[in-house]
């Protein structure tokens, strides 16, 4: 999750020039969705829709699209990175010798509120469960917004140290680096007593009667388990960064709060002369153990953004760069399909001006308008991969107001258009503009200026 997932080895050998088929929108049989007015249908299943329902046919056509799964492609690149980091320096013991970790990356995006949620012990009232910020088919299903949805199915299964690949779908701003659609790997490692502590003739247990968290551990963890859970979680990321991006990388660990993991981390790496934010991570919630049939055991997780590692690793600018069709995008990674460690950095091949629209309405919300990632909505909707970013360039009170007047406020959003692939005509913009000021009066009740 980390708000901020059958087991497959087999590469298609596609030219350069055919590697685009596997970026073209999805139909409902080859993995894609449709929407209509009383379901939406993925995979030959309907959900019934209700008044939580917010996906958008736009968005549910990416499904299937499986780009991690083009062996040419950036996200395809980095995921056999990080599992070939794992597969050669975490093993099973002598005799088998075979890779510790389970990699999964064909799991189904459609998950329960449940899965997504209550199982990570998100609480009710928080914020990530927003109808503004998740894509909802309906009350109770909606398209994952993080691989860790997946964590409680594979640990109910037995599996004690898996990886899981996959598509998820978060309601977001519009700018170069988000997208409603990118890609997240899970990360989980479980360990028994004998497992966390090797050396020791008769192994500490892992717990200890608790009353309350501390910021330093879990009540019920001895305090020996978090320390030692800390050091494999912390030493196995830093190896795993030093893979991708060199040994000599510079790394920082700073204090996050997550409900699944307590404690909980993010780690920054210092590369091109700025610190980057690259996973979130920490030791799993004890009760997530519990209630997934492990309470034996102890563990810990880690979340990544392929993308985001994707763009900083091969300086890619732009996120939808990995949606493109354009062959001249995909040609630059041809290079890896042989060596996953190409080092590759992104040839930019297009200068085409961008077009500025504005939207400006007033309001009644006053500062705290709500309706912003609505508003990102409607243009995407719209507009589809030809909005680059969205930002907010003016807000003002209506000065003539007096007191008892309903206090209007007014902001201006400004809509940024450009197309890595051709020139955009003003003429089709302006149709682009119209339809989307009226969508924008239409849907979150405002006056168009």
């Amino acid at each position: 999750m980390y708000l901020a997932s059958t087991i497959t080895r087999s590469c298609l050998r596609l030219s350069s020039r055919t590697s685009t088929l596997w970026n073209r929108p999805a139909s409902s049989s080859a993995g894609g969705g449709t929407l209509t007015d009383t379901h939406v249908e993925i995979n030959g299943k309907q959900y019934a829709v209700d008044g939580i329902t917010n996906a958008t046919q736009p968005l549910l056509d990416k499904l299937g699209q499986r780009l991690h799964h083009n062996p040419i492609h950036p996200l395809h690149l980095i995921k056999r990175r990080i599992h070939e980091y794992f597969e050669k320096t975490y093993r099973k013991p002598n005799p088998s010798s075979a890779p510790l970790f389970t990699c999964l990356d064909d799991v189904h995006p459609v998950v329960t509120v449940q899965q997504n949620f209550d199982e990570l012990l998100v609480p009710a009232d928080h914020p990530a469960r927003a109808k503004g910020d998740n894509y909802y088919l309906n009350k109770d299903y909606l398209l994952r917004a993080h691989t860790s949805a997946h964590q409680a199915e594979f640990l109910r299964s037995g599996l004690d140290a898996f990886l899981v690949t996959g598509d998820v779908y978060r309601r977001d701003c519009v700018d170069r680096t988000h997208y409603p659609c990118f890609h997240q790997m899970e990360g989980v490692r479980l360990y028994t007593s004998a497992e966390l502590f090797p050396n020791e003739v008769h192994p500490p247990s892992l717990f200890v009667e608790g009353s309350e968290d501390t910021a330093e551990r879990q009540s019920t963890h001895n305090p020996a388990t978090t320390e030692v859970l800390e050091k494999e979680l912390k030493s196995t990321l830093e190896g795993l960064v030093r893979h991708l991006f060199g040994a000599d990388i510079k790394t920082e660990w700073a204090g996050e709060y997550f409900p699944f993991t307590h404690p909980s981390w993010e780690l920054n790496i210092y590369f091109q002369d700025q610190w980057l934010e690259v996973l979130g991570c920490g030791i799993m919630r004890q009760q997530i153990l519990d209630q997934a049939g492990a309470s034996s055991k102890v563990g810990w997780a880690f979340g990544v953004g392929l993308e985001r590692l994707a763009m900083i690793l091969y300086g890619i600018p732009d996120i939808r760069f990995f949606w493109t069709t354009y062959h001249r995008f995909l040609d630059q990674f041809e290079p890896a399909r042989n060596d996953i460690n190409a080092q590759i950095q992104f040839t930019p091949f297009s200068k085409f001006a961008v077009c500025h629209k504005d939207v400006s309405f007033w309001t009644t919300a006053g500062k705290d308008f709500a309706g912003e990632n609505d508003l990102m909505e409607i243009a995407r909707e719209e507009a589809g991969d030809l909005i680059e970013w969205i930002e907010k360039v003016d807000y003002f009170e209506n000065p003539k107001a007096k007191p008892g007047d309903a206090k209007f406020s007014s902001y201006c959003y400004r809509l940024n258009f450009r197309s890595h692939e051709r020139q955009l005509l003003n003429t089709e913009i302006n149709d682009i503009q119209l339809r989307i000021r009226a969508k924008v009066a239409d849907k979150l009740g405002v006056i168009l200026r």
